[in-house]
């Protein structure tokens, strides 16, 4: 089975683009905290993911650099010749779901956590609502004010 799911952040705005036959398309980076010990430094992997159709539109409308964001796709090699001439090799995520990343109740900020004691239970946290299957006309972008918390 291929699937993967990651949690990160934008590493920069993602930018829709379209195929030659209309289809939209982005790619962007996210930056993803490895779990690391007490006296360790913190490690981050940038990993490369791709979105079509409706989820390219859903990440590039609501989501920019910085943004936490929940990803769960498939990995996917590509083997492609630079301009050099060279054979290159790409590992990218291809994103069949993309979610907000649920924030605490108590603070508001992101409830993500990188750091994670071994002998620990996960938390267990409600599962996020995914908004990736709709189309990015179905959502209203809010003011803070409009919030009712």
């Amino acid at each position: 089975m291929n699937k993967a799911t990651l949690i990160g952040r934008l590493a920069a705005d993602p930018e829709l683009r379209q195929t030659g036959s209309g289809i939209a398309v982005t790619s962007f980076t996210i930056a993803v905290d490895r779990p690391y010990s007490k006296g360790t430094d913190r490690q981050t992997d940038w990993i490369d993911i791709v979105a079509w159709r409706n989820t390219a539109e859903f990440v590039c409308k609501y989501f920019q650099k910085g943004s936490p964001i929940v990803i769960e796709g498939s990995i996917q090699t590509r083997m492609w010749e630079d301009k050099a001439g060279q054979k290159r090799k790409s590992v990218e995520i291809v994103a069949e779901n993309v979610e907000f990343v649920p924030r605490s109740k108590d603070t508001g900020a992101p409830s993500f956590h990188t750091e994670r004691n071994e002998f620990a239970p996960p938390i267990a946290e409600p599962a996020p609502v995914v908004y990736s299957a709709g189309s990015a006309d179905d959502f209203t972008v809010i003011d803070d004010e409009d919030l009712p918390f």
